[in-house]
């Protein structure tokens, strides 16, 4: 019997000790030699403003299936989904109209699906609330026919930004249609950021359909302090907003898919993947360029490595997880009947910032068998295991019972980009960008080789 333990420990250090040098090996590559950025300034350049729908979406799908071919996929194919279509139109406009017949501009952008305001606009008196609650008391009397600014801040005391986002996105999702419930005819969301600046960041608002479609727009964080002031001093009579926004119909579109056939059990499949799609104020460099171009490179380093994985390894460019998801409905309902067995989904969607943990939804036994790695991915900055689950796109592969995971970067400086203008490839560092690659690379090797 302890003949049999020393050998069964043996064989494991021996195990470790190779899959230690292999991804040395593929870190040295990637960080010498990786793809990851010079994909990511083609995407952003070549194709920024890739809303689902639009000819820049279309050219991404292009992009990247040359990206996964050169990067030394197997396959390279795309999977059809239909998506919605929204388009901006000309740039957003408000004004307030001051006490004495002053006018001042906001920096101000239209939430994503918004309806327009007509060719002329609308103009209202504004009123401010913080919450739901504040809404809610107010009531139809004081709120119908006015416009509502609902100012209320990212929780900065959060340090986990994405917690604080998790807490502000209701109001972005939620508020047009609570507004328009009590007669509001136009809504100002304070934008969700933590910092202090002149960017409105957009985002999807979804409508209720037993409720008028009123305009809803985003207006900056300086903005908002500005409009709180001004109202707070009683010097707004009035706030004008126009939009040329509108829905057209569904549209074909696809998810781009490139592949390496697993040696030993080609039939378990390990995805990773991002989104292709991104808002229309920029280039969609942190949201979602980054994960897109890391699951690119994992494709390539693992072809570098000389090494083929046991299980077929697929990253997936999914389409139009802005405003819709289709993209990632779209792969797991192909996934429910194609014959395959999908063990393990892994999103990059949270930006490309330092890496500093994964996050796995899965049961405490096999959440042990990832946290088993940790010293293998510790040396590469990951020193963090949450239990928690994938991204928007890979969360749906729970239904053909998969693992899912995210990597999880540093999320201090996320949401000075997130669905801003200013989230443009000059914001990523390289560095960062391919140590999240690094990471990626690592586990998606060990699940491939070891299954989970």
């Amino acid at each position: 019997m302890r003949l049999l333990l020393l050998l069964i420990v043996a064989t494991a250090t021996q195990a470790y000790g190779q899959d230690s040098t292999l991804i040395r090996h593929m870190a040295d590559d990637i960080l010498t030699q990786g793809k990851a950025y010079e994909n990511l300034r083609t995407l952003c350049k070549e194709a920024p403003a890739r809303l689902s729908g639009s000819a820049n979406a279309a050219k991404a799908v292009e992009l990247t299936q040359a990206m996964l071919k050169e990067a030394g996929a197997d396959t390279v194919y795309l999977q059809p989904c239909m998506v919605p279509h929204w388009i901006r139109g000309p740039k957003e406009e408000a004004d307030l109209s001051m006490a004495g017949g002053k006018k001042i501009s906001l920096n101000v952008c239209a939430l994503g699906n918004s309806v327009g305001t007509g060719p002329a606009g609308i103009s209202a008196p504004v009123i401010e609330v913080r919450n739901f609650e504040e809404l809610d008391k107010l009531g139809k009397k004081v709120i119908a026919g006015k416009i509502v600014f609902i100012n209320y801040p990212m929780n900065q005391t959060l340090v986990n930004t994405f917690a604080a986002y998790g807490d502000a996105v209701r109001y972005r999702v939620l508020g047009p249609s609570l507004a328009a419930k009590y007669g509001a005819v136009g809504l100002v969301l304070r934008t969700l950021s933590t910092s202090m600046n002149d960017y409105p960041h957009t985002g999807t608002t979804h409508y209720d359909s037993t409720q008028p479609k009123i305009p809803a727009f985003a207006v900056s964080t300086n903005d908002a302090e500005k409009l709180s002031r001004y109202l707070r001093m009683k010097m707004v009579s009035r706030l004008y907003m126009k939009a040329g926004c509108r829905m057209l119909p569904d549209t074909p579109s696809f998810n781009v898919i490139g592949e390496i056939r697993g040696a030993e059990f080609p039939n378990e499949v390990v995805t990773v993947g991002g989104h292709l799609d991104s808002w229309d104020l920029a280039e969609g460099a942190q949201d979602d360029g980054a994960g897109i171009v890391q699951s690119i490179e994992v494709i390539r380093a693992l072809k570098a490595s000389g090494i083929r994985p046991s299980r077929t390894v697929r990253a997936v460019m999914f389409m139009n997880e802005e405003n819709g998801g289709r993209g990632g409905e779209a792969y797991a309902e192909h996934a429910a009947t194609d014959g395959l067995q999908y063990i393990f989904g892994l999103e990059s969607d949270n930006g490309g910032f330092t890496p500093r943990a994964f996050s796995i939804g899965a049961p405490p036994d096999r959440f042990k068998e990832f946290t088993a790695w940790g010293p293998l991915l510790e040396p590469y900055g990951i020193s963090e295991w949450k239990v928690g689950g994938g991204g928007a796109d890979v969360s749906p592969l729970t239904k053909v019972k998969a693992i899912v995971g995210e990597l999880v970067p540093d999320s201090q400086r996320y949401f000075d980009f997130h669905h801003a203008a200013n989230d443009v490839f000059e914001a990523v560092n390289r560095r960062e960008l391919l140590l999240g690659a690094v990471n990626m690379t690592a586990l998606v090797y060990l699940v491939s080789k070891y299954g989970i």
